[in-house]
């Protein structure tokens, strides 16, 4: 087969992929009994937009450590997880604060009663008999297996556990234990000996990070810690139904503006690098929503439509490099890879300049600020890859097809 040939059947698959991919991307498909969701539906909405609870909660007692306070976190996660909220926030944000945001949520005293209370730790039998409570346990680490090499949890008891536990394992041999935080079951380990030194090892963790994860809860029960309401909020979603549409007639006015920009100034680079914006917007919000799974705020909005008008920068570079290339009377084939070539130095300072500049709000920065700067960095590093990759791969195999030959159509 022809090069040209191959050229054209490569830039025409590649361009009805892009064009199908934006369609279900943007609006959903349904293929039989299954929905492939659309952006908009798979995208978490922050308090900012949604409404919710805001809440911060203080940890009362002198010389609280580090170790105390994420355990508490976690505590407090699964109360979060109980009232059936998946797009919640708990993060620490200063010594002895934990800050929670509920979206969705408008019962602020509800919320705050579950979330405050202390929480109680059991281990229960096949018949939901309580075999032993967070009282009973003195310390709970994570180990690994030495024969399977897997993350184990290393459970030591105080002497009533250890009589209780004894007595447990032995009625319950071969049979579930399972360990409830209040009425949520976080783990159901089988017994597989009879158990009388007090030390026990909980098996079935997935990976270090889970066994960490149980352990905390496990010695967030056995250590009661006082929690304290320091702030309260109810924020209703009136902002966001302003927002939301608002930003999505934006950002839709605004793609639209720069896509005929880039189609009339440069011609035929400029409707190939439409095609690669569109890449660019698909690949940004995959990485945002599945990837990430980040929580879409205000701030976070316009740092994606701030990257989207920052995306044809690179492409900008190109072309021009291309243009002054024929003006010099050079062919197409090698004006491309001169164009590519010439402007690859400063599209890669402009966007790494950019992009440590994000890196240190998202280190330094706080709350909405790192959205920003998350979506912001995210946004470059896609335009980055679809400027050098994508427009480069259809327009190099655009000329080598030799539909279009005529070089003021590409700009000179």
């Amino acid at each position: 087969m022809q090069v040209k040939t191959k050229s054209r059947l490569k830039f025409l698959i590649s361009s009805v992929l892009i064009v199908l991919f934006a369609y279900i991307l943007s609006s959903g498909l349904i293929v039989g009994d299954y929905k492939i969701s659309s952006i908009g539906e798979i995208t978490k909405l922050g308090l900012d937009l949604k409404g919710g609870v805001y809440i911060e909660e203080e940890i009362k007692g002198d010389n609280v450590s580090k170790e105390t306070i994420e355990r508490t976190k976690q505590l407090i996660e699964l109360r979060v997880n109980a009232l059936g909220v998946n797009e919640s926030v708990v993060t620490v944000t200063q010594q002895n604060r934990i800050r929670i945001e509920i979206p969705g949520v408008y019962d602020a005293e509800n919320a705050l009663k579950q979330i405050g209370k202390t929480g109680k730790l059991t281990f229960r039998g096949p018949n939901n008999d309580i075999v032993i409570t967070g009282e009973d346990i003195k310390d709970a680490t994570v180990g690994v297996n030495q024969q399977t090499n897997q993350p184990v949890v290393q459970l030591k008891l105080n002497e009533a556990g250890t009589k209780k536990f004894a007595e447990a394992t032995q009625k319950y041999l071969n049979q579930v234990i399972s360990i409830y935080m209040d009425e949520e079951r976080v783990s159901a380990p089988v017994v597989k000996s009879v158990i009388t030194t007090g030390e026990a090892i909980i098996e079935g963790s997935k990976d270090i990070e889970e066994a960490k994860r149980l352990a905390g809860i496990i010695k967030s029960g056995a250590l009661p810690v006082e929690l304290v309401p320091a702030t309260v909020k109810t924020i209703g979603p009136s902002l966001g139904a302003d927002a939301i549409p608002t930003s999505k007639k934006a950002a839709v006015i605004g793609i639209a503006l720069v896509m005929l920009f880039m189609a009339i100034y440069y011609r035929v680079p400029g409707i190939i690098a439409d095609l690669a914006l569109a890449v660019y917007i698909m690949l940004t919000m995959l990485i945002f929503t599945t990837v990430l799974k980040a929580t879409l705020t205000l701030p976070g909005i316009a740092g994606l439509l701030l990257s989207i008008g920052m995306a044809v920068d690179a492409n900008v570079l190109i072309f021009e490099r291309i243009k002054e290339e024929l003006k010099l009377g050079k062919s197409l084939r090698t004006a491309v890879d001169a164009g590519f070539n010439r402007a690859l130095p400063s599209i890669l300072d402009s966007n790494i300049t950019t992009i440590i500049a994000g890196l240190v709000l998202m280190w330094l920065g706080a709350g909405q600020v790192k959205g920003f700067a998350l979506t912001l960095v995210t946004g470059v590093v896609c335009s980055l890859f679809t400027a050098i990759t994508v427009t480069k791969f259809l327009l190099k195999n655009f000329v080598n097809s030799n539909w279009i030959d005529n070089k003021k159509m590409y700009g000179a």
